[in-house]
């Protein structure tokens, strides 16, 4: 990918590696992320492979009693600033190194994208973390994989997952790691246009099987607006960022966390009703959708069938 939109006015902080355990506030939505909604699948297996990409799509939704992260009970760190992200622990440099700047590149790409679509857009934030931090929905850890958090609008990202992303699910390439922070992005889109607090809504009402299927829409959603993103981004010269490969790298990715995939690599057998990302072929198919529209109005996944 072609990508040269760094802003160094963007939010994006450097968090190091600091503590804190479980914390409650609200829950998050990630590529598939990508996991905590996962847990009951996985908890007989060790975390990474099939885990890891999934968990880091999603530190999100529950059901009953609002929104927590797992453990409960807890509370956000009280070092967490106005917005939520924690200000505690070691902080370095951003954008230094080079999984990073090409983190920042895809986030500032999307942010001058989804800023010509949305009427007085808030862009999110970006925060790198090393292993283990804190964030407005609690624990942030590099077992989670990618997440994003509704509670701060922050999308938290070790970068040591783009490694994970290749060795471990067969994905390599620039593509394939743009696909994961712009699925990120689409959450905050969600979030921003209300979209997640009506399904956290519904959700609240539904029974889990039915709370599992809207999350399905929600993770399928946000594949498509990553879509979009890479169909109609372009730098500053004018030049569109796909180049020849691109789009076969971010459908390998796709392909590799669709809940039906990650299932029978732990050796379990899918279980549709328990699916909260959707599966291989719908991830891959929205996806598509996005990248070959590139019309944010084809992802109402919602109002479709899946």
């Amino acid at each position: 990918m072609r990508l040269d939109d760094y802003d160094p006015g963007d939010d994006i902080r450097d968090l190091g590696r600091g503590g804190g355990g479980f914390g409650g506030g609200g829950g998050g939505g990630g590529m598939g992320g990508l996991l905590i909604g996962l847990l009951p699948m996985l908890l007989g297996r060790k975390m990474g492979c099939g885990t890891i990409l999934l968990l880091g799509a999603l530190a999100f939704f529950f059901f009953g009693g609002g929104m927590q992260m797992l453990g409960g009970g807890g509370t956000v760190d009280p070092a967490a600033d106005s917005r939520g992200a924690a200000t505690g622990g070691a902080t370095g440099a951003v954008c230094d190194t080079q999984a990073e700047r090409f983190a920042c590149n895809v986030f500032s790409s999307t942010n001058k994208y989804w800023a010509t679509q949305i009427s007085g857009y808030s862009e999110p934030g970006l925060r790198f973390f090393t292993d283990r931090n804190t964030s407005g929905c609690g624990a942030a850890q590099a077992a989670m994989g990618p997440f994003y958090c509704p509670a701060d609008h922050g999308i938290y990202l070790d970068t040591a997952f783009f490694n994970e992303l290749q060795t471990k699910f067969g994905a390599a390439g620039d593509a394939a790691q743009a696909y994961v922070v712009a699925h990120e992005v689409g959450h905050h889109i969600q979030t921003v246009t209300g979209i997640s607090d009506q399904v956290r809504r519904a959700q609240q009402r539904a029974s889990q099987a039915e709370g599992n299927a809207l999350q399905v829409r929600m993770e399928l959603q946000a594949d498509c607006y990553a879509g979009v993103w890479a169909s109609r981004a372009r730098n500053a010269d004018g030049a569109q960022v796909m180049e020849p490969g691109d789009m076969e790298e971010a459908m390998r990715a796709a392909n590799a966390i669709g809940d039906d995939t990650l299932m029978r690599s732990a050796g379990q057998r899918p279980v549709p009703e328990s699916f909260t990302h959707g599966t291989s072929e719908q991830r891959m198919t929205w996806l598509r959708r996005g990248l070959q529209t590139g019309d944010p109005k084809q992802c109402d996944t919602f109002n479709a069938s899946l």
